[in-house]
């Protein structure tokens, strides 16, 4: 059964996530990032071009022709997505389509409201369904 993790009290999503990503490819995890929002897609491609500081994160498109060969995939869609990595990390607000054909989802919700209330309805989704969640309180890390 797939395992959920859910980061909460983001201070910023996008870096969390980023940060995530890049403990991810440190450990020679690859990973495919869910992400039908272009604007937020395009946030965090700029984020891993600076994480970590003295390089990035090898990162492309997943219908880029470079997507066999790079450790962490970016898609606005599950359904064209060849070869799927264990690890999924969702970058939207609703539940991965097809979410139970990866080893893992990695879900991180930051302080908002607005993205509180749909990380509940999320988490209530999984538990709904059976799948036990790890949560990790973002606001202890330093």
């Amino acid at each position: 059964m797939t395992q959920i993790f859910f980061y909460h009290n983001a201070a910023d999503r996008i870096a969390a996530i980023s940060a995530l990503i890049g403990k991810a490819y440190l450990q020679s995890k690859p990973l495919l990032v869910y992400a039908p929002d272009a604007e937020a897609a395009g946030a965090l491609d700029r984020q891993l071009w600076m994480v970590p500081a003295t390089g990035f994160v090898p990162h492309v498109c997943a219908n880029s022709p470079l997507a066999a060969q790079t450790p962490v995939l970016i898609a606005d869609s599950l359904d064209r997505v060849d070869g799927l990595p264990q690890r999924l990390v969702n970058l939207s607000s609703e539940i991965p389509p097809g979410f139970s054909r990866f080893g893992s989802v990695i879900e991180v919700v930051g302080q908002p409201d607005e993205e509180r209330s749909a990380g509940r309805e999320r988490v209530k989704f999984y538990k709904d369904r059976g799948y036990e969640i790890k949560y990790i309180d973002l606001s202890e890390k330093h």
